[in-house]
């Protein structure tokens, strides 16, 4: 297992290409298939200062100071979903930490809402934000609501807008998701997913209360997929833009081929 807080190593990764791994001295680099928009993919949001200095290119400003949406669409599938939300929205929620890093102006956008209001109305909000906050909580739903609303068709054109997803808001960007994170009925009845990565993800590696998400079930859902997937816990995150796959942790995670 290559751990974060190492120095910087290169590897050659079932992506199939050079793979640069660091942690809190620097990150790691691969080559996805395609990465529309710069994704930021976490387990559990924005948990270290390696993750929140993670570097992303947003012409003349950092992105503490970045205006930003967040989507609670996936919560609202899950059992307490609305007491999720408030608790998210508000910068109340530090297992899961995505809204509370002082990012001015903070706006919430509900998936569910966007296709029925004046187009007019929805998509400059879009246009015009540069974070995108895609919460956890149902692991297809978020995927599912961006297709229904549109908002995957918008973003070719939003080259600098950035996702930073925890756990469902990541798992949501892969091609496939796996049967072991299907909760309840998918709405398509499968485990696809938006595929804006060629990798999928094993989220909450290790975490103290889910003794399901351990190295060994990692690698059992692994052999079962059809795509390279990456196992991580949460302190890391995986970073994606312009085709290049950089893994900033000071955790652990672990590369696993289909």
């Amino acid at each position: 297992m290559i751990r974060g807080d190492t120095d910087a190593v290169r590897i050659r990764g079932m992506l199939g290409r050079a793979v640069e791994t660091v942690g809190p001295k620097g990150g790691q680099r691969a080559v996805a298939r395609r990465a529309i928009t710069q994704l930021l993919l976490t387990s559990a949001g924005i948990t270290n200062a390696s993750i929140h200095h993670a570097p992303v290119d947003l012409p003349g400003q950092p992105i503490a100071g970045a205006s930003a949406l967040c989507v609670p669409t996936a919560v609202y599938a899950i059992p307490g979903g609305a007491d999720h939300a408030w608790r998210s929205i508000s910068g109340r929620e530090p297992r899961c930490p995505v809204c509370e890093l002082g990012r001015k102006p903070l706006g919430e956008l509900e998936l569910a809402a966007l296709r029925s209001i004046n187009r007019a109305h929805g998509v400059p909000v879009v246009q015009e934000t540069d974070v995108l906050l895609v919460n956890g909580g149902d692991t297809l739903y978020p995927g599912y609501r961006m297709r229904q609303s549109g908002l995957a068709d918008l973003w070719p054109p939003l080259r600098q807008l950035v996702h930073v997803g925890p756990s469902a808001g990541s798992l949501g960007m892969t091609p496939r998701i796996g049967a072991d994170f299907v909760r309840g009925q998918p709405p398509t009845g499968e485990d696809e997913a938006l595929g804006r990565v060629g990798f999928s993800i094993f989220p909450h590696l290790d975490h103290e209360s889910m003794p399901d998400h351990c190295m060994a079930a990692a690698e059992g859902w692994a052999a079962r997929m059809r795509v390279p997937g990456s196992a991580i816990d949460g302190q890391t995150a995986v970073r994606v833009t312009d085709g290049a796959v950089e893994v900033v942790s000071e955790g652990h995670w672990r590369l696993l081929p289909p």
